[in-house]
């Protein structure tokens, strides 16, 4: 962010010090001591309690200058995933105790560690939510792995919209990388899954049961492209209201999509006939 930002309240800036220089948790006295150095700020208290030590060298700098740049620029680099790449539970964890202060902020972490600017919370349990409600009652249904990989920015922030946009989009890319196909929509399921030569297979589709799954399939995909994505694409967010219970249910069917494309099979040169 090179945008000056408004300093932040001493209670602020004091609880995200002691999620980032927690006792137990937090980063070393030998990280702080780095990442301020990183940032060109004095550390003007290195022998007091971690946090307070953060805290006092933030503090200094953000009253001298008038701006909170300094604490964004410090989280930046201390939530590099690069910095966790042994740890990424630890990752997660630092991450979603630091979305929790910086809602009533404005901000914050997106997935690859940097800050970003967020609608304000004004109450605790809002910036909760916020910090992955959604995301919790997804990981409790068990969702496939790859719907968060294609949502996880949007779950923070709770945009239910653009959290089953991007999810149903994602579906729409493991099908082309599976199949090695570069169509879209119901073009990319026809060529995919339909047809007498299918490029992707769910069985051996040597019965008629093997078959009709096959075909239900194919509808599915098409159905969740029709009646989510292609609508989600062209409709402003104000236009096309997204509830909680809705993008949860929907997500849980982009999971089950996924699991099945866990087993399908590319099929090569092959006359696999469904009809």
């Amino acid at each position: 962010m090179a945008t000056r930002i408004p300093p932040f309240n001493s209670q602020q800036l004091e609880a995200a010090c002691r999620v980032l220089a927690d006792t137990e948790r937090g980063l070393s006295g030998t990280q702080i001591e780095r990442l301020l150095q990183e940032i060109e700020v004095a550390d003007t208290s290195p022998s007091i309690t971690k946090w307070k030590r953060l805290f006092n060298a933030l503090a200094e700098v953000q009253n001298k200058h008038q701006m909170g740049n300094a604490l964004i620029m410090f989280i930046n680099r201390a939530m590099n995933p690069v910095n966790y790449a042994r740890d990424p539970g630890m990752f997660a964890r630092r991450r979603d105790e630091l979305n929790v202060v910086l809602a009533f902020s404005g901000f914050y972490v997106r997935d690859d560690g940097k800050v970003a600017y967020a609608d304000k919370a004004t109450t605790l349990g809002v910036a909760r939510a916020r910090a992955g409600r959604l995301k919790a009652a997804l990981e409790n249904r068990v969702v496939h792995a790859e719907v968060l990989n294609y949502c996880r920015a949007e779950l923070l922030d709770e945009n239910y919209f653009h959290a089953v946009f991007e999810a149903s989009k994602g579906v729409a890319e493991r099908i082309r990388s599976l199949s090695g196909l570069t169509s879209d929509g119901a073009d990319l399921v026809n060529k995919a899954f339909a047809g007498q030569q299918p490029v992707l297979v769910l069985g051996p589709l040597s019965t008629e049961s093997e078959k009709s799954e096959q075909r239900g399939f194919s509808n599915l995909l098409i159905g969740l492209f029709g009646a989510v994505r292609n609508p989600l694409a062209h409709a402003p967010k104000t236009n096309w209201p997204m509830s909680e219970q809705d993008a949860l249910d929907i997500l849980t069917l982009v999971s089950l999509i996924h699991r099945k494309l866990d087993g399908v099979q590319k099929v090569a040169a092959v006359s696999t006939r469904l009809q």
